[in-house]
């Protein structure tokens, strides 16, 4: 059985050690909002399919390549000899800034569809289904394929997340606004920072989860409203904390975890990836999250 399913653009990640129009090194790899949630499900141990497009080029072989030694499905992924795999620049400002800077227009992540999400569906039912608002923004055929994974999921009685992860490059507020709030009518699970709230909109989905960085996360459901503090930890890279969160909460979930159990554990996959450089690297298995009660500065023999 399939736990996860999620959709969306993966692309070759560079990450350089300063301003890229200086040159010097830049450390490749991959990222992607849903494969960064993808890869912390299977690492805590779910069973998790991603599916998506990639060039018939070198960096898609390293996405694929990637997803597969993490231990995620991609039987449903797609490769187009028509596009090329896109690439997004990781670039350090200042000690705790990082720029993002995107090549992905009309790249083969945009060229997803309602087929791809059908044949996913078709290797499994998911228990979960989860989406962002990352991928409508991509284009009008990867639109139709959140739309249609929304669809599919209520119909074969899948709970469904969205993350809002808005991306100010791709899209303005009020475009994604537009796009998002007809989609909630088929979500469970909400999830956005405190700063995309207002894009959700009034909402009535069942279940808003809120992240606040390093002040933690608060949930509200028919039952009641909880929070939980972020841990402390020396930080290192905050890019992908908020797909780290994601991955633990969903997987609380599927845990059967209650709502304040989900938050915590979903902080706790945060403090690993934000103490750790890069988007999905520092990520956690699930023997090491008893490890954030130890003391600071402990060593395990």
């Amino acid at each position: 059985m399939t736990d996860v399913l999620t959709l969306g653009e993966t692309m070759g990640a560079f990450r350089a050690a300063g301003p890229f129009r200086l040159g010097g090194t830049a450390e490749l790899t991959v990222a992607g909002a849903e494969s960064n949630v993808a890869i912390g499900l299977a690492r805590l141990g779910h069973a998790v399919r991603w599916t998506g497009v990639t060039g018939a080029d070198e960096i898609g072989s390293l996405v694929r390549r990637t997803l597969l030694a993490e231990g995620v499905d991609i039987a449903a992924a797609r490769i187009t000899p028509d596009a090329s795999t896109g690439l997004v620049l990781f670039e350090p400002r200042t000690a705790d800034i990082t720029r993002v800077l995107y090549h992905r227009r009309s790249s083969a992540g945009s060229t997803l569809s309602t087929e791809d999400v059908r044949r996913a569906f078709d290797l499994g039912v998911p228990r979960v289904v989860h989406v962002t608002g990352i991928t409508p923004a991509l284009s009008g055929t990867a639109l139709a394929a959140v739309t249609e994974a929304i669809g599919l999921g209520r119909e074969a009685g899948s709970a469904v997340s969205l993350d809002v992860n808005f991306r100010s490059k791709l899209w303005s507020a009020t475009e994604a606004a537009e796009v998002i709030r007809p989609l909630l009518a088929g979500v469970d699970v909400l999830i956005a920072s405190d700063d995309e709230l207002p894009i959700a909109g009034d909402h009535r989905v069942p279940e808003v989860v809120v992240k606040h960085g390093a002040d933690g996360a608060t949930v509200r459901t028919p039952d009641g409203s909880w929070s939980a503090a972020a841990h402390r930890v020396t930080v290192a890279d905050t890019t992908g904390a908020g797909d780290a969160f994601v991955a633990g909460y969903l997987s609380g979930l599927l845990d059967g975890l209650d709502a304040e159990e989900r938050l915590r554990r979903g902080t706790a996959v945060a403090a690993f990836a934000v103490a750790t450089p890069g988007d999905w690297q520092g990520l956690p298995a699930r023997t090491d999250l008893d490890l954030l009660d130890l003391h600071s500065g402990s060593t395990v023999r």
